[in-house]
């Protein structure tokens, strides 16, 4: 049994324990740090793509951290992998917003993992902003028509880049016809070949063929034979590069020797690994930049990130580092880490000057910028010419 006199000392030590529990707790509150996310594909069939984008993104806030950061604090990177699943990146963001409390996050490279981790930013009032997402319904609603309030992107949508495709088929390469050979799995692809469709057909062309793909294929000869029969002018493949790369592999193996045309799902040095540096030639897709472009800025960035991980950036590395900078900016001009206000002043970016090309945020969270078309020339990237919106 315990006396009074025991009984008021264990009370005493039970408050000061407890105390110092709470005390410990505000102090890892008030860590002299702002926490940035990013969900991304670090492994999984995009990994390519999120490991440039996480690069890109670690650079933009090393260099505003060699400034002395913002708010009188330095900024780290929370970087949760959605292994290119789009169940997995709405957990990661769940993960990055409830547990390790980020401010705002890189959202996931594929609409449909941005869209899918969507209602968590929503729900939570963070904020993502994904690199390259280009569906028109990563930022709008299509059930209800509204604009998506957390939800941003640094990149063109896919209405632009369809139409940037197609009139540089019926322009540049004088294509009459055309066949389309789309990923089905994929709102990314089907978006981009619905709106490659209605420009080119809207100048006056023809589509052939309409073909179909998966995810994970690999043999697409008996597809690729019918769109040969049709024998169209050019064949446009909006997919990501590791199914891309074996689609044009073998429809060169096939003897067709058309011109190939596809959209910045095709961004990957592993692309001519895939397909092979002659069978890419003949082949153009739409980008958000070129590192040849002449731009002081590319050549500056181009610059850092060669010293800073030994390689040419691609365009995923650019657009993470333009969406991370774009994040940095909106902070600094509210003047606070509360995610709403950044939200507030992210969504008033106007002629931001980025790596990709002046960025202004029109009233559904798009960026309103320029495009590139890029020339595959012996496995290697060169630019062709740039497009305004």
């Amino acid at each position: 049994m315990f006396t009074g006199k025991m009984q008021r000392t264990l009370c005493i030590l039970c408050a000061i324990a407890l105390a110092a529990v709470l005390l410990t707790g505000c102090a890892g509150q008030q860590e002299d740090v702002i926490k940035l996310g990013a969900n991304l594909e670090m492994t999984g069939n995009n990994a390519t793509f999120g490991q440039s984008a996480a690069n890109g993104t670690k650079l933009a806030i090393k260099e505003v951290n060699a400034k002395g950061g913002l708010l009188g604090k330095q900024l780290t990177l929370v970087i949760a992998d959605n292994k290119s699943e789009a169940a997995e990146a709405a957990n990661a963001m769940q993960k990055l917003i409830t547990q390790d409390k980020v401010v705002a996050v890189i959202a996931p490279i594929a609409s449909s993992s941005v869209i899918a981790g969507s209602q968590v930013n929503i729900d939570n009032k963070v904020l993502a902003i994904s690199p390259t997402a280009s569906n028109p319904k990563v930022t709008v609603d299509p059930d209800s028509g509204k604009v998506r309030e957390y939800l941003f992107r640094a990149a063109f949508i896919d209405p632009f880049q369809g139409a940037v495709m197609a009139n540089f088929a019926n322009t540049s390469l004088h294509a009459k016809t055309a066949a389309l050979y789309i990923e089905n799995s994929s709102d990314y692809a089907k978006g981009l070949g619905q709106f490659f469709k209605e420009t080119f057909l809207k100048n006056g062309g023809t589509i052939v063929a309409e073909e179909a793909y998966l995810a994970k294929d690999t043999d697409f000869k008996a597809t690729l034979t019918k769109i040969k029969a049709n024998q169209p002018d050019v064949v446009f493949v909006p997919g990501y590069y590791q199914e891309v790369g074996m689609v044009i592999k073998q429809a060169r193996e096939m003897g067709l020797t058309v011109p190939i045309l596809g959209g910045d799902g095709w961004d990957s040095a592993k692309l001519p690994e895939i397909a092979g540096a002659a069978a890419l030639n003949n082949t153009f897709f739409a980008n958000h930049y070129s590192p040849d472009d002449n731009s002081p800025a590319i050549a500056t960035f181009v610059e850092s990130y060669k010293k800073e991980y030994g390689q040419t950036p691609d365009a995923f590395a650019a657009l993470a580092y333009d969406a991370a900078m774009m994040v940095m900016e909106a902070m600094k001009r509210a003047n606070s880490a509360d995610p709403v206000k950044i939200k507030d002043e992210l969504a008033k970016t106007k002629n931001y000057a980025a790596v990709s090309g002046v960025i202004t945020l029109n009233e559904t969270h798009d960026a309103v910028k320029s495009a590139v078309i890029i020339e595959m020339k012996d496995g290697k990237q060169t630019f062709k010419e740039k497009i305004n919106p």
